[in-house]
């Protein structure tokens, strides 16, 4: 895919439910990357980028939704996103506040289960009431689960499972030699959801700028070109397009099939 009209022609037929032909991954991870260039490119303020990402959000998680799609795993807010400006955090953290309160409802009304990974122990309260709110709420849920990573770092998510394992070792619970990569990814933050299948980035930028770095092992990634609040339908069909030519090894020489 070179450009936004490519990476829609690819789905020019829309994916059916339903069909012989009809697979989809059944975890996406989407970096909703392109906020500000989008903004940039139109002489609009930041702010109204976030903003317009906030709408291609709602289409996605009703593509998701719509396409049979199992898990959806959105980037909302770095770890190092805190070295932002601080008007532009206030911005996002605005934004955060009107998404939960004015989309949650809808959320729970279309059978979205909310989770939540990320650090949430320095947010403020309000954040993490709204938080555990959207998790509560939509527990029961058993639609499409939506995983929100929050002041999230992968690096951060993997040394907070190995103290986890530190404290279990210095307490004489658990042997050091007994630590394995299975062990391990049980202290994750979110152990019991399935890794990746795929890790869709927009805005053409192609790195994973500290995302599921574990979980990422054997997923298979794809790089847009266009800027994320532009992301709709057709950029997810055409990135679900691109994961289906791909063959999984997942480290051997036979490919494996199923997601």
């Amino acid at each position: 895919m070179s450009d936004a009209a490519s990476a829609k022609e690819t789905a020019a037929e829309p994916l059916q439910a339903g069909s012989d032909s009809f697979e989809v991954p059944r975890h996406v991870a989407i970096i909703m990357d392109g906020n500000g260039r989008w903004a940039a490119a139109r002489g609009l303020p930041r702010v109204e980028g976030h903003r317009r990402g906030v709408e291609a959000l709602r289409r996605t998680v009703r593509a998701a939704g719509d396409l049979g799609i199992s898990y959806l795993t959105i980037f909302s807010f770095s770890s190092e996103n805190w070295s932002r400006p601080a008007s532009e955090i206030r911005d996002l953290l605005g934004l955060l506040r009107r998404f939960v309160r004015n989309d949650l409802a809808d959320l729970h009304k279309s059978n979205v289960r909310v989770r939540i990974i990320g650090e949430r122990a320095d947010l403020d309260r309000d954040i993490r009431l709204l938080l555990d709110e959207a998790e509560e709420l939509t527990r029961n849920n058993d639609g499409l689960t939506l995983i929100v990573a929050f002041n999230y770092g992968a690096r951060q998510e993997i040394a907070r499972a190995a103290r986890r394992l530190a404290i279990e070792v210095a307490a004489g619970r658990l042997a050091a030699d007994a630590i394995t990569p299975d062990l391990l990814a049980r202290h994750l933050d979110a152990p019991d959801l399935p890794d990746p299948d795929v890790i869709v980035r927009t805005s053409g930028e192609q790195r994973l700028s500290n995302f599921l770095l574990w979980q990422a092992a054997y997923s298979e990634l794809v790089f847009v070109p266009i800027n994320w609040p532009d992301f709709d339908r057709a950029a997810l069909e055409a990135a679900i397009a691109e994961y289906r030519r791909r063959e999984r090894r997942f480290g051997g020489l036979v490919a494996q099939t199923g997601s």
